[in-house]
């Protein structure tokens, strides 16, 4: 399997970013794909908080620290790396990956390569699409409508979707499901995964004493975002290498 990069991130603060790297890592782990993931909130990441073990808090600026992440993707034990852009950070890591070829590097088949751009139910959440469409081209872009901090979008009205989204043929859509808001509460003071809160364990092994009903809404939103997730394709499209311009069951923009 070719070593796999998959950067989560927004240029928009407040969109559910790290909320949906945590889940992109909980599906990996219950697809059995190892995944070590990098957080760029520096000098305090959240995504470390729930993920200890496997992540690895950064500064993207810092020359010694992307080396950490691009010259090992080859030799780590785990092919999979997420790496948890911090907010506002997308635009200038797409054109600091850019400028030292990772993006072409990707494109010629050294490794795969996935961005899932997370978005709001914003006009500017729309605008960002346009402004990283010039890096996007020939990756898996993945664009991400979250829910989970939103209680609905505005409608995206036929003038709006051809100002938005032209140029964007490559990309792929998913939704990122509404998670009742007391269970997202318990999950983040719990500082545990989402599986381990369904499954009512602590990070040290031992047994939870968590809702049954909050780990109930738990496990069907977890559920409802792999039907989304599965909808790419994702373990066979983007980590086994599958190149293909659209994953079986997915809908590009132009659809």
């Amino acid at each position: 399997m070719k070593p796999t990069l998959i950067l989560v991130g927004a240029d928009k603060g407040g969109v559910g970013k790290t909320t949906t790297s945590r889940a992109l890592l909980d599906y990996l782990e219950r697809r059995n794909v190892l995944a070590r993931a990098f957080d760029t909130e520096n000098p305090r990441g959240t995504l470390k908080r729930f993920y200890p073990g496997i992540t690895e808090i950064i500064d993207l600026d810092s020359v010694a620290d992307q080396m950490k992440v691009l010259d090992t993707m080859g030799s780590a034990a785990q092919k999979v790396t997420v790496v948890d852009l911090k907010a506002g950070g997308l635009s200038h890591a797409l054109d600091t990956f850019d400028k030292i070829g990772i993006l072409e590097a990707s494109r010629a088949g050294q490794f795969n390569l996935g961005l899932v751009h997370v978005v709001g139910s914003s006009i500017a959440s729309l605008e960002e699409m346009g402004e990283v469409a010039e890096y996007t081209k020939g990756l898996f872009y993945i664009v991400a409508r979250n829910f989970i901090n939103e209680t609905n979008f505005f409608e995206w009205d036929e003038k709006t979707y051809k100002k938005y989204f032209a140029g964007l043929a490559n990309a792929r859509e998913i939704e990122i499901p509404k998670l009742n808001e007391m269970a997202y509460e318990q999950v983040d003071l719990a500082g545990v995964t989402f599986s381990d809160f369904v499954a009512n364990k602590l990070p040290n092994g031992d047994d939870g004493n968590f809702s049954f009903v909050l780990r109930g809404y738990v496990r069907k939103w977890r559920a409802d975002l792999d039907t989304e997730l599965d909808k790419l394709d994702l373990v066979k499209t983007v980590l086994e290498g599958s190149r293909s311009n659209k994953p079986a069951g997915a809908k590009s923009q132009s659809e």
